[in-house]
């Protein structure tokens, strides 16, 4: 445990600021009343907490507030309203008396994908250099080169390394294999692997993005490990349901007015699963 507790500001402290800011142009005031219409004043943090709900409940709002407050690392931008400065200034927090985290991070659905992107625009590179090289190969096989100076030693080497070797041995030396031949699925757990180190508190907005059932699973036990045996602690934005089961997980439903703390079964996301398939029982 590294962090035991969030404070968003108050019914009162909103008002009073909302009120002086009226007097200006703006016309919208996010974050200010996101929580407060729930009535959410306080996340108290268990090993593993899960913000849950639909979209537009404010749960990458809370995350995005509380690894900003917390100045988490984070590897893509995101965007901030006039007044995120503001709310930020005005949030609390407490953290356990001599626990300090390797590193504080948050990972986001949008940093998966740019990790995915800049994989696949690596991968195509070296598709094109792979091209090239079978062209350099028979080029070099075929040739009659003759050196004749010592300007000419690194072509005499392509040359002779290119009659010694096959094809597909000449362009693994040359450029070696693809960076990566994975699924976007597989890429997305290396991902989390890479960005999640022990001792760390992580934040992480809808990681199930990305992640077929089977993979989500995976996650779910990379993240149970992690909590367990590598001293991290997690904070999750999540609507997956398989998710949503992580073993003491303390999970907030921001869909209820108030906020209220549920077990995953008796999440509405989770029941209306669990009622379709009642309803397709004999089909399996």
């Amino acid at each position: 445990m590294y962090i035991d507790s969030f404070r968003f500001p108050g019914v009162d402290a909103e008002e009073q600021f909302v009120n002086y800011i009226r007097r200006t142009c703006y016309a919208s005031f996010y974050p200010f009343g996101v929580f407060t219409a729930n009535q959410l004043e306080v996340l108290s943090f268990s090993e593993i907490t899960i913000l849950y709900g639909n979209n537009g409940s404010g749960k990458s709002t809370a995350l995005n507030l509380i690894a900003e407050k917390l100045k988490a690392k984070r590897d893509t931008l995101f965007n901030r309203s006039s007044f995120f400065g503001d709310y930020i200034a005005m949030c609390e927090y407490e953290m356990t008396p001599g626990e300090k985290p390797e590193e504080i991070r948050m990972i986001t659905s949008d940093d998966v994908f740019d990790f995915m992107l800049n994989l696949r625009a690596l991968n195509d590179g070296v598709d094109r250099k792979r091209e090239e090289v079978f062209d350099e190969w028979i080029e070099n096989r075929n040739s009659r080169f003759r050196m004749r100076s010592l300007d000419d030693y690194e072509q005499l080497k392509k040359a002779l390394d290119a009659r010694s070797k096959t094809q597909s041995r000449y362009v693994r030396d040359s450029i070696g294999n693809n960076i990566v031949e994975h699924s976007n699925g597989e890429s997305a757990l290396r991902y989390f692997s890479e960005k999640i180190k022990d001792d760390g508190l992580y934040l992480l907005d809808e990681p199930e993005n990305s992640l077929s059932p089977q993979r989500q699973i995976e996650l779910l036990q990379f993240i149970q490990n992690s909590a367990r045996f590598f001293g991290c602690q997690f904070i999750i934005a999540t609507h997956s349901p398989f998710l949503l089961t992580l073993n003491g997980a303390r999970i907030y439903d921001l869909d209820e007015n108030p906020v209220d703390i549920k077990k995953w079964t008796e999440l509405e996301g989770v029941r209306t699963y669990f009622d379709f398939f009642e309803q397709h029982r004999e089909e399996f």
